[in-house]
């Protein structure tokens, strides 16, 4: 991985401008926050730019505006969730250039922190026009990007701001990094790879850059259905999508060239009807399955067998879960395998990184979130970054 600047490589900064790319999307209940996350993994990087005496001026977007000014969508909205989380008050700002942003800097005080509006209210954002991001530079004497989950698009306060001002990784943005090379870019071997969700369509990319990478790739959720119907296994009304199977094969013969062990479930448990504890709930071979049945988790033979592929590898990364787990007890193969991964984190064996919305829910029901060693809460940024992508906002923090 390409070297880049950390907080540590900046100077004295009192009285200085740093413009703090942050991720505020926060999801809103009745007006406020019902989830802090992000403003929580900002926190440090912030909190530290205040203690050094700089006047902290926040970009962040918020919804999808499409390049227009709404109410609804403003970075206000946020102002009393931030603030919480921060212990400080905010200047809200509602431009991000021009004289009002000048007029709030001289306003603000050394260790001030100040709010600008929704970068995506202005079309040049996610155009990454060059003159946008130099209006924004003006104000600035520095460009801290703490926002991972936004580095997979080249907006103008993602990448555009680094050709203008110094640039620099914050504390979250660093943790991620560090966090992605230990997992695939310098990784201890062997290196296990779990990889589910419903798609194999929305996951070919992630796939065939892992077979080249990794030494055990574990699938699962309804895309192991279509590796097991390439296979010749008969899937019943399983989800399944008939039409890769070509593809599915082609990945599992590079796999084999690549010297990587794809595993496939050998026990299911299938059900005639997708509902919670069904009567018609049994677990069975893969060679098993009915016609009138769809396969909606892994069996526990295959759980223990893929524990203890667990216990021979020193790198976990880990994306979807197994089956559907948000229904009982469709989760329990993905809580038993996620448990074994922490404990084997916790004893210092292995190093374990996941990421992705349905990943994060999973660790968390099955309560090993905070067992792995990381677990990113980017969506698309941490699927691009499966997938072999370099990401705009991180290689813009290199250069």
């Amino acid at each position: 991985m390409a070297a880049f600047r950390t907080l540590d490589d900046i100077g004295d900064i009192a009285g200085k401008v740093a413009l703090v790319r942050v991720d505020l999307n926060l999801p809103m209940k009745d007006g406020s926050a019902s989830d802090v996350t992000r403003v929580e993994a900002a926190r440090p990087t912030i909190l530290e730019l205040c203690e050094k005496g700089a006047k902290v001026l926040l970009l962040a977007h918020f919804g999808r505006p499409k390049g227009q000014r709404s109410s609804v969508l403003s970075t206000s909205m946020v102002v009393g969730d931030v603030e919480g989380v921060l212990g400080k008050e905010l200047m809200f700002i509602p431009e991000v250039s021009g004289p009002v942003v000048e007029q709030s800097i001289g306003i603000l005080s050394n260790g001030d922190v100040g709010l600008l509006d929704n970068v995506r209210f202005w079309p040049g954002e996610e155009a990454n026009d060059p003159d946008f991001a130099k209006a924004i530079a003006a104000h600035g004497d520095l460009f801290v990007n703490d926002a991972f989950s936004a580095a997979h698009r080249a907006h103008a306060t993602t990448e555009g701001l680094a050709h203008y001002l110094p640039a620099y990784a914050g504390r979250a943005m660093e943790a991620e990094l560090k966090a992605l090379d230990a997992a695939l870019g310098n990784p201890e071997t062997p290196v296990a790879a779990v990889v589910g969700g419903a798609k194999v369509s929305s996951k070919l990319d992630v796939l065939t850059n892992l077979v080249g990478k990794v030494q055990h790739l574990i699938i699962g959720g309804g895309m192991a259905n279509t590796f097991l119907a390439a296979r010749g296994v008969d899937v019943g009304k399983s989800l399944c999508e008939h039409d890769l199977t070509d593809t599915a094969n082609k990945i599992m013969d590079e796999a084999d060239h690549a010297g990587c062990t794809v595993h496939l479930p050998y026990d299911v448990v299938v059900a005639k009807e997708f509902a919670a504890n069904p009567a018609s709930l049994r677990t069975c071979n893969v060679h098993e399955v009915a016609e009138n049945e769809m396969i909606l988790d892994i069996g526990p033979q295959a759980v223990e067998a893929l524990a203890d592929v667990l216990k021979t590898c020193r790198t976990l990364v880990w994306n979807g879960p197994l089956g559907a787990f948000e229904t009982e007890p469709f989760d329990e193969a993905t809580v038993a395998l996620a448990k074994t991964a922490g404990a084997l984190t916790q004893d210092g064996s292995l190093v374990s990184v996941a990421g992705g919305g349905d990943t994060v829910a999973a660790l968390a029901h099955a309560g090993v979130k905070d067992d792995f060693t990381f677990v990113s809460t980017a969506g698309g940024a941490f699927l691009e970054w499966m997938e072999g992508k370099t990401l705009p906002g991180v290689a813009a923090l290199s250069s």
